[in-house]
């Protein structure tokens, strides 16, 4: 999620940044009532209002950051859909009918007969290879390009410079098709992948795998600003920008048609200014709520708070480029010298559970502590682990974006660092997101540094391979191990996901081996809602599942 106030977000490829953001985003949270299901059967009236920051991008393969996938999940429907409890695939309430493969690299996907855009275009195979090739496309730089680069001719639609040294333009491709695309006839796409990936079929439930009407074609600009999808709710006029996106029920949807008439996504650009709008009755839902206002929200919502985990992670990562971090009993050290518990409950008010893995106990495939005594607090033991190192020399810096949020518990984590292991010399660099990011994909980072995730799609795989291989697009450290990639790429190759996660669990066993980074917490999410509306579900990815709300006055 990105914001316009100080604690802002922003994502690259799961990446968190923002702390106060971390609590009001991509996260799994659900409302008072019973996870999962609808209320009732047909619409049941009214409308109702939503939290949203301004967002980015309304093209889903340009929209990586939460704000604009909460609109966009009103207005589309994706190939897979994931359950609200437990992030489990699901055809239910999706277009593919079955997406099957025989060897995890060409796969089959089937969609369901009847789905149609809001225009009345039919959802059929090309509109997903017409979608999925305008992500790809170079030339249009959107945001969630990646995403389709492990599908056959992702490297033609993204030609490198000729010489490899830069900054000349590269060459225009020479297709705006990728080649691993091909409609079988109207309902039948098949896939053919540059290699076996058994997490296929999850990875089509995000955002930049929706499907494109011919009309985006004709002028993707204007598209953006009245989208036009093809899920329970259709775009009412235009997006009017920092004020509000208005959408309605689309009638001719042939899925479960959306319980409420109407809803109106309020933008806001100060967290407080909407919190205090749900106290007094001006806003509806606002699906996470700021974390200086927690204590006080429990007793202000009642039986209208909401409090679930979420899939956030956040880290301390070491710079392994830097030879003062060789040594893994030195890392090792560092993380059994900080109290997790105490920094979340001193600072957070309770608000995020200590991580003692890499991967977010809301993916199927997690493991409670395969961290086991690296990532438990015991500052005798870390002591003799940092007197075992030959303890550290010179200044300790200790990194972070500002504005953020990160300020409070960096300051907590050094003090611990510094009662715990003796080291005095502890400094602390902030720097604008921009350039931050900037010096750690230069390798410029000089000490532990502060980063966090948050999934794509709910897989080990999503965890490991873009943080820890080393290709990894978040690969932040410098770190690589052999062994690590094999594992990963065995997972990959899997016969299916399930079959994966045991070559998961051991990349997640060799990478906490290593410990390239100081798992720190995984978040929750803390919501709230008005008395006007009920059957409020916020699902993994912190969308509010908006067609299942119902209006109960007001």
């Amino acid at each position: 999620m990105t914001t316009t106030e100080a604690s802002a977000m922003m994502r690259r490829s799961g990446l968190v940044v923002g702390l106060t953001a971390l609590a009001m985003t991509a996260t799994a949270c659900g409302g008072t009532d019973d996870v999962g299901g609808p209320v009732g059967d047909g619409p049941s009236g009214g409308s109702f209002s939503v939290y949203v920051c301004e967002p980015e991008h309304l093209i889903p393969q340009n929209t990586n950051e939460t704000c604009g996938a909460e609109v966009l999940g009103a207005l589309f429907t994706p190939l897979v859909n994931f359950t609200a409890d437990k992030s489990e695939l699901t055809y239910d309430g999706a277009v593919a009918e079955s997406i099957e493969s025989e060897d995890q690299k060409v796969w089959t996907v089937k969609l369901k007969p009847g789905y149609t855009f809001h225009n009345g275009e039919p959802v059929d195979a090309q509109s997903y290879t017409r979608a999925w090739s305008a992500g790809a496309y170079g030339p249009n730089a959107y945001g969630n390009n990646y995403f389709f680069q492990n599908i056959e001719g992702y490297d033609a639609l993204n030609p490198k410079d000729p010489d490899g040294d830069g900054p000349q333009k590269p060459p225009a491709p020479a297709t705006k098709d990728l080649s691993g695309l091909e409609v079988v006839d109207e309902l039948t796409l098949e896939v053919t992948l540059k290699a076996p990936f058994s997490q296929f079929p999850l990875t089509v439930g995000y955002t930049a795998f929706y499907p494109l009407p011919e009309s985006y074609e004709a002028d993707p600009e204007a598209y953006e600003q009245a989208p036009i999808g093809n899920g329970p709710f259709k775009m009412k006029g235009s997006w009017v920008h920092d004020q509000r996106i208005e959408v309605v029920r689309y009638e001719e949807y042939p899925g479960d048609k959306a319980k409420a008439d109407a809803v109106t996504f309020r933008i806001y650009s100060n967290v407080n200014t909407a919190y205090n709008d749900v106290l007094a009755g001006n806003l509806d839902i606002m699906d996470s709520l700021p974390p200086e206002r927690l204590a006080e929200a429990k007793a202000q919502f009642g039986d209208r708070f909401i409090e679930r985990p979420s899939s956030s992670f956040t880290y301390i990562g070491f710079p392994l480029y830097d030879p003062r971090f060789d040594d893994p009993r030195l890392r090792r050290a560092l993380s059994m010298a900080i109290d997790r518990q105490a920094i979340i409950d001193a600072i957070f008010n309770g608000a995020f559970q200590p991580a003692k893995s890499l991967v977010s106990p809301v993916v199927t495939g997690s493991r409670p502590d395969p961290c086991g005594e690296a990532c438990t607090y015991n500052p005798e033991r870390a002591k003799e682990l940092f007197q075992e190192a030959g303890g550290y020399q010179g200044a300790l810096t200790l990194w972070f974006n500002s504005g953020a949020g990160h300020e409070k518990w960096m300051e907590a984590v050094s003090n611990q660092l510094r009662t715990n292991l003796g080291i005095t010399d502890i400094t602390f660099k902030a720097l604008e997101f921009a350039e931050y990011l900037s010096l750690l994909d230069a390798e410029e980072i000089t000490g532990p540094f502060r980063l966090g995730w948050v999934m794509d799609y709910p897989s080990p795989q999503n965890y490991l391979e873009p943080i820890y291989s080393t290709t990894g697009s978040s690969n932040n450290f410098g770190y690589t191990n052999p062994e690590v990639d094999e594992l990963i790429a065995e997972g990959n190759a899997a016969d299916s996901v399930e079959d994966g996660i045991d070559a998961y669990h051991q990349a997640e066993d060799r990478i906490l081996e290593d410990l390239p980074n100081i798992p720190m917490w995984f978040g929750k999410v803390q919501a709230g809602h008005s008395a006007d509306v009920g059957n409020v579900v916020i699902d993994a990815f912190t969308r509010v599942r908006l067609e299942d709300v119902t209006v109960t006055g007001g």
